[in-house]
């Protein structure tokens, strides 16, 4: 080896070796390792099916995309060219110079666009959105209900029962009185549990036009509308499922059933608390003096029928309940307006109208009887247990959530806890006051229909407890089915039960050959034949079987069951007419009196039966 040679070894142990020309290679040769070198140039760079932009450089070179892969040497790059997206041939003494970018026009300023459509609010009533649709599919399920409730009340048939002949009777003489100055019978406020001339005054002209039928179908009208005022308030406070819920089950309690074909004031006191109600839902955002629209109905109501004060402190109460998530502490003052506006409108009518003493008689210090509260307890469950255990099962689920989750995203709007409470509290303690107040006085009379009156406002909640049973997206629709049913068959046959009464055609056809203006009747529930007959006699020619003073022939002076049976003795009525049902006592003491009487004969027997059994209307003429 010569010096060179060593040197050459030397110089290569620690520097690189010289460079040295590149030899001609096949270019297919080496094929797989171009590829690879290809694909790893490539990865990252180009995306497949993209449009990648190339041009020619000054030196004659490739640019793909503003990126070059120079290569100096000529058959270099023809081996890679083909896999190399950059791949660019530049001779050495080449300067790659990249094309100046062209100018970019100044951007043109960000102008906010109009969306073309905003969605609505979702309202807090509603459990999805409260659309056109849904509305419409409300109001049509509203309307089957109200015509199931229209085909189970007109079903009920008979003449007219003692409450409605004698409200009737009696607005034709306020009414006359009212008119012409006539003087009135009796006065008929001091044992009225109404006022005379609201209620009886409106029935006797419908009568005089369409006789009972008409005034019956007017308490449907207004059992009906409570229904409708009740799906309305309940699908504000909650929504269209609840409103839904309550109105059907409310339609169909016996109470419900037989106050719609019923010709008492009953009716029209119900659906002016149902008014009442509704207005205080309604108003609930708007000013606090709006709240007053509810006060008229409510004083109204109590008027009407003097028992619909004990439901005025639950109108109150929800006034504030209602408005509180709204207002705050405020919300207290909206239930000052409303209670001093319902006193004051009271105020002015009992100056207007006089002394009532039918309020004391019959509400305030009503004479106790004996039922015992065992009985009333079971009655009042029969009549509406159902419904109030759907309530309470409602007001229970609506404390512990607000919402079944169907509307996530409304989670923050529903109210708090306490309110939810006291709402449900509230409404569903209420049917509770009548069954109490009863229970209080030892007697069951016209508890049926009382209890009507705490479900009215109980019902919301039984409507929320049923759409809660059903679960969200009507996850179980057999269940609302199963308590709708239930409800139903009850009330039908606890409405058939209870409008079971006498039927006295026959009797009043026979008194009307009988009776004439001067003479003196006796008649068990003496107030269907004196509506009846009003034409030819008057209110005073009858005698009812509750209570009588007489003084006897022989001078001695005689009340109660002696006085009955002291008269009959003495021939004192012209015509008599028991059947024993209503009045025990009188009816024992009066056959006692007619023992060997020559005074009187047995001119004719009429069977009836109702739901208590069979009996008879018999009367006795004098000879």
């Amino acid at each position: 080896m010569t010096d060179q040679q060593h040197t050459y070894q030397g110089y290569g142990q620690n520097q690189e070796p010289y460079p040295q020309q590149p030899q001609p290679r096949d270019p297919w040769q080496y094929q797989e390792e171009h590829q690879f070198y290809a694909g790893e140039a490539h990865q990252g760079q180009v995306v497949p099916g993209e449009v990648v932009r190339r041009e020619v450089t000054e030196s004659g070179s490739w640019m793909f995309d503003g990126q070059i892969s120079a290569y100096t040497d000529q058959q270099t790059y023809e081996t890679y060219a083909p896999y190399d997206p950059y791949a660019t041939y530049t001779a050495p003494t080449a300067t790659v110079t990249a094309p100046a970018p062209a100018p970019q026009p100044a951007p043109a300023p960000v102008v906010p666009e109009t969306p073309g459509y905003v969605l609505p609010p979702v309202p807090e009533s509603a459990w999805e959105m409260d659309t056109k649709r849904s509305r419409l599919l409300g109001r049509l399920a509203l309307l089957c209900i109200l015509l199931i409730q229209t085909g189970l009340s007109l079903r009920l048939r008979g003449t007219a029962f003692q409450d409605e002949a004698l409200y009737i009777a009696s607005g034709h003489y306020e009414l006359a009185n009212l008119l012409h100055g006539d003087k009135l019978p009796v006065d008929f406020a001091a044992y009225f549990s109404g006022h005379p001339k609201l209620y009886p005054v409106v029935a006797a002209v419908v009568d005089s036009q369409f006789g009972l039928t008409g005034v019956r179908l007017l308490s449907l009208v207004f059992m009906l509308g409570a229904t409708g005022l009740l799906y309305s308030l309940t699908r504000r406070l909650f929504n269209p499922r609840a409103g839904l819920g309550a109105a059907a089950l409310f339609s169909v309690l016996q109470s419900t059933i037989v106050l719609g074909n019923f010709a008492t004031y009953d009716a029209a006191a119900v659906f002016l608390l149902a008014l009442a109600a509704w207005a205080v839902v309604r108003t609930d955002r708007m000013n606090v003096l709006a709240v007053l629209l509810a006060a008229p109905p409510a004083a109204l109501a109590f008027g009407v029928k003097y028992a619909s004060g004990m439901y005025l402190p639950t109108l109150v109460v929800l006034a504030v309940i209602t408005a509180h998530r709204h207002r705050g502490i405020r919300a207290v003052g909206r239930g000052v307006v409303l209670g001093a506006g319902i006193v004051a409108l009271l105020g002015i009518g009992y100056v207007l109208s006089g002394p009532l003493g039918g309020i004391s008689s019959t509400t305030t210090d009503r004479a106790k009887g004996t039922d015992t509260a065992a009985t009333m307890l079971s009655h009042s469950a029969e009549w509406g247990g159902l419904v109030f255990l759907a309530a309470l099962g409602g007001s229970i689920a609506y404390a512990l959530r607000a919402r079944m989750g169907e509307m996530p995203w409304l989670g923050a709007e529903t109210s708090g806890r306490w309110r939810r409470v006291a709402l449900g509290l509230v409404l569903t303690g209420t049917a509770l006051l009548a069954p109490a107040y009863q229970i209080h006085l030892h007697t069951e009379i016209s508890l049926y229909k009382h209890v009507g009156f705490g479900l009215l406002f109980a019902a919301p909640m039984a409507g929320l407890g049923m759409a809660r049973l059903v679960g969200p997206h009507f996850r179980h629709p057999q269940l609302g089915i199963l308590l709708y049913v239930l409800t139903l068959v009850f009330g039908m046959v606890q409405a058939q039960r209870a409008y079971s009464f006498p039927d006295s055609t026959q009797m009043t056809d026979y008194l009307r050959t009988v009776v004439d203006k001067k003479g003196t009747y006796l008649a068990e529930e003496q107030e269907v034949p004196a509506y009846y007959l009003r034409d030819k006699t008057d209110w005073n020619q009858w005698q009812n079987t509750y209570f009588m003073d007489y003084r006897g022939k022989d001078g001695k002076q005689y009340t109660g069951p002696d006085a009955f049976r002291q008269a009959v003795r003495d021939g004192k009525f012209d015509a008599i007419v028991m059947h024993g049902s209503v009045s025990p006592a009188t009816y024992a003491a009066v056959k006692e009196g007619l023992k060997n009487n020559s005074h009187y004969r047995l001119a004719a027997v009429f069977p009836f039966t109702t739901s208590s059994g069979e009996s008879a209307y018999r009367i006795w003429v004098k000879r």
